[in-house]
């Protein structure tokens, strides 16, 4: 028998029954302390009291030195609006704190890796699977629409037979290629379609790091989560700046399509004579189309809950290298998140000066400035380049056909076995040189000097990855 949802059985008699004076008494006295409470500051944060307000998390760098890990601390609590906006000055200047990870407890980061390629990459995507493989990663490999089938095929029967990816289950193949063409829009759709991959699996990541097949590793995946067990997890590291001089006249004002987003084939963008006038609601920003972004960010990008990230992907479908602008202008339009970006692409890339539309192709005399750039990726080098094998045997101690070791890796590598056949731990990690020049880098760009032009009006110069007072045009 269903029962009734008054407090009485009988009509007309709610308040003859004496029981609920006893449970009102009660939660009036909870919330008559609660109210007290509130009105004398008993749950104001103190850290952000007065002066001594933290823009975000990642200013919190004396914590480091005297030991504590910032991770300790919740990044996810919101800071004031006067503190998240002001500009940095020279009171607030961590630069000789030590970004020092060596004294860290914290759980070392997961990251989630997107790795592309297009017709002829299959081989060079295993290849780089393999120098940036770690358990506690997620990776997804995508072969575009423009790879024929048996290439894709042959990529998830490799997934599918390796033994450690069958164990572990972090390596996934898309199925169905997706059409990429690289000044369009569809790039961004690929990107959006992993991370919606990652979260409707409820997988476990930090970051999120997109690679191409022409990218490789400069240090070992153990530096890198070693680095970025001791930062902040909201930090999102995406190189921008506001989009200014030819970029704003060639790629923003122009009407194009893209053929990517109908056909099955790819063909260059097409544009027409009319021009379009630059919003007023949004700034536009650019940069590198190589990200790695933070879990929470991407979520604000697949949900959207104001509404922003979806206006700017609409925007984005009608503009000239989309990958090179959308994150950007997101993250930059946010309250929520533009003081969390990082400009920089944690990749060494080698540039004409002025920079051109695309990067050098890197080679063997490339290898000194790759180092000691203190960057964990570079990009772009040829297939089977003399300078892969040349990482492989000094940077990242990896035979041909191998994991690149790690602490995790159990076995023995006598008679040239790969030692990563069995696995131990995967949170135990040890650190080599790399994690030393990452270590560097980092001090670098998350110094307030360099933080100063995130999201600015500042510009960002390419070729020496620093930024600059652009010129005034009087």
């Amino acid at each position: 028998m269903r029962k009734s949802c008054g407090l009485n059985s009988g009509p007309g008699r709610p308040f003859n029954d004496r029981r609920w004076l006893l449970p009102f008494i009660a939660s009036l006295l909870v919330s008559v302390t609660l109210f007290l409470a509130a009105a004398c500051g008993l749950f104001s944060p103190p850290y952000l009291a007065g002066d001594d307000a933290f823009l975000f998390d990642v200013v919190s760098f004396t914590d480091w030195d005297d030991g504590g890990s910032p991770s300790q601390r919740d990044s996810s609590q919101s800071v004031e609006p006067e503190a998240k906006d002001r500009l940095l000055d020279d009171n607030d200047n961590p630069d000789n704190a030590a970004v020092n990870s060596d004294d860290s407890d914290a759980e070392p980061p997961r990251l989630a890796y997107l790795l592309e390629g297009t017709k002829g990459d299959g081989l060079r995507m295993r290849r780089v699977l393999q120098a940036i493989y770690h358990p506690r990663n997620q990776y997804i490999l995508h072969l575009d629409l423009e790879a024929p089938p048996r290439e894709r095929i042959d990529l998830a029967m490799y997934v599918k037979g390796d033994p450690m990816f069958s164990q572990v289950g972090n390596v996934r193949v898309i199925a169905k290629g997706n059409l990429v063409t690289y000044k369009g829009p569809t790039m961004v759709a690929c990107t959006l379609h992993a991370v919606a991959i990652l979260l409707k699996e409820g997988l476990e990541w930090d970051w999120f790091i997109n690679l191409s097949a022409s990218d490789y590793p400069l240090m070992t995946q153990d530096d890198i989560l070693h680095v970025f067990s001791s930062l902040p997890r909201n930090l999102n590291f995406i190189e921008h700046m506001q989009i200014s001089g030819w970029k704003r006249i060639q790629r923003a004002k122009p009407i194009v399509l893209d053929p990517g987003l109908y056909l099955s084939k790819k063909f260059d963008l097409s544009t027409t004579t009319e021009r379009r006038e630059l919003p007023t609601s949004f700034k536009l920003y650019t940069g590198s189309a190589w990200i790695m972004l933070t879990k929470s960010f991407l979520e604000y990008c697949i949900w959207g809950w104001d509404n922003l990230p979806r206006t700017l992907l609409m925007y984005y479908v009608n503009f000239i290298s989309s990958p090179e602008g959308y994150f950007h202008t997101v993250i930059c339009n946010s309250d929520e998140f533009q003081g969390t970006a990082v400009g920089h692409d944690l990749h060494y890339i080698a540039w004409d000066y002025p920079a051109k539309q695309h990067p050098l192709t890197l080679s063997m005399k490339d290898l000194n400035n790759m180092v000691k750039s203190g960057a964990p990726f570079a990009r772009k080098f040829p297939k089977e380049d003399k300078v892969l094998d040349r990482i492989d045997r000094e940077l990242l101690h990896r035979s041909e056909g191998q994991f690149t070791p790690g602490a995790w890796c159990n076995g023995s590598s006598e008679g040239g076995a790969d030692p990563c056949l069995s696995r131990k731990e995967d949170s135990v990690l040890e650190p080599g040189p790399g994690a030393d020049r990452l270590r560097g880098l980092m001090k670098k760009v998350l110094s307030w000097d360099y933080r100063n032009g995130s999201c600015s009006t500042l510009s960002y110069d390419q070729t020496k990855r620093d930024w600059y007072v652009p010129r005034s045009k009087g």
